[in-house]
């Protein structure tokens, strides 16, 4: 049984027709950008991201750019980000002449951990950036009255976790302004790179509007130095096709990391995945911890079977940022997250015999 790590079969065999038809209908149109289906998108995922505003853009990094903009982050500036993360978190800050300042995660859900967010505040302080990992909405009724307290900014990063709620809140709707990613294998993907800004603040959403077309609301009449960050019209008419069925895939994803839970329990040194609660978690991944990470991610391999490994380097280890002098040892937990998690395969049409072949190999290995 070959089982690739991530398959679309699921979600764009059944979809075929209308993605097809959007396709078609964005062709005949001869209308590419900023036209009627990026509008409707956007009023469309408004309303399931329950905020009052969404504006899309070319892809997550420029999402998380465009909103640390918006609200004036820049030279001397502090952003404070998870040191468990993708490095386009610390990429968008570092654009804007800011510096990010890492913090550790919850060693449970892997996310910022809301308790080393103060230490971490400094008179150079701005923004915080938490970023809902794996498909986990972060602690954010605890992050935000920490803001509040401080007078700082929110922004989301809520690229891995749309439709993940807490307390009836969803992720993306909680700071003052956030970014999403609908890169192909989110769970929300276009076919090809699109992200998104949300946020219930008309004077932001006006701002990053104007920011990603150009710094203009008139054409040929600029009003700041902007840049081109716009989400075409194809995307846009994608993504209208498959958003109407996220909550179905999630449903699916959910029932999936349910079978692993129950089926890996109890397995070696293996560490399963943490939910703080049923909603909290759409799985955009299915993360287990183990010390023989390693030689198991080759034992799957030699078996047919996909696994990724996210991240396999933190941040503050990368090249690009040796300049920040981080040293092995400067932050243990994500050091240790990079070295033991590794990602098993989960996606929408995954089947139950799928999984079971994936859960009898790992048990096999241990």
């Amino acid at each position: 049984m070959k089982i690739p790590f991530l398959s679309f079969n699921g979600m764009h065999s059944p979809l075929k027709d209308e993605l097809t038809a959007a396709f078609a209908r964005v062709l005949e149109s001869n209308w590419f950008v900023m036209g009627k289906e990026l509008e409707q998108f956007e009023l469309a995922y408004t309303s399931f991201n329950q905020v009052n505003y969404t504006v899309g853009v070319s892809n997550g990094l420029d999402a998380i750019y465009l909103a640390l903009k918006s609200i004036g982050v820049g030279p001397g500036d502090e952003v404070i980000v998870p040191s468990n993360t993708y490095i386009a978190t610390l990429l968008a800050v570092s654009y804007l002449g800011a510096v990010p300042v890492l913090v550790e995660p919850d060693p449970h859900t892997y996310n910022m951990d809301p308790g080393k967010i103060g230490e971490a505040i400094t008179v150079h302080t701005k923004a915080i950036l938490p970023v809902h990992l794996y498909g986990q909405i972060c602690d954010m009724e605890s992050i935000m009255p920490i803001a509040e307290e401080m007078g700082l900014y929110v922004v989301e990063d809520n690229a891995q976790s749309h439709g993940a709620v807490q307390n009836g809140k969803m992720a993306g709707s909680f700071g003052h302004i956030n970014a999403t990613s609908f890169y192909p294998g989110k769970n929300l993907g276009a076919l090809g790179d699109a992200g998104a800004i949300t946020t219930s603040d008309a004077e932001l959403a006006e701002k990053v509007k104007m920011l990603r077309n150009y710094g203009s609301t008139k054409k040929y009449y600029n009003d700041e130095i902007g840049h081109n960050m716009r989400m075409d019209e194809l995307q846009a008419a994608l993504l209208s096709v498959k958003l109407p069925h996220l909550d179905e895939w999630i449903q699916q994803r959910r029932a999936a990391a349910a079978i692993y839970d129950t089926g890996l329990a109890n397995t070696g040194d293996l560490v399963l995945p943490y939910s703080v609660s049923p909603t909290s978690h759409v799985f955009h991944l299915y993360v287990i911890r183990t010390k023989k990470r390693d030689e198991l991610q080759n034992r799957l391999s030699a078996a047919g079977i996909g696994t990724m490994i996210h991240y396999p380097v933190p941040p503050h280890l990368q090249q690009a940022y040796r300049h920040l002098g981080f040293a092995k040892g400067s932050f243990p937990l994500a050091e240790d997250l990079a070295a033991t998690c590794l990602s098993l395969p989960l996606y929408p049409g995954m089947t139950e015999a799928e999984q079971h072949f994936v859960i009898q190999k790992i048990k096999e290995f241990f």
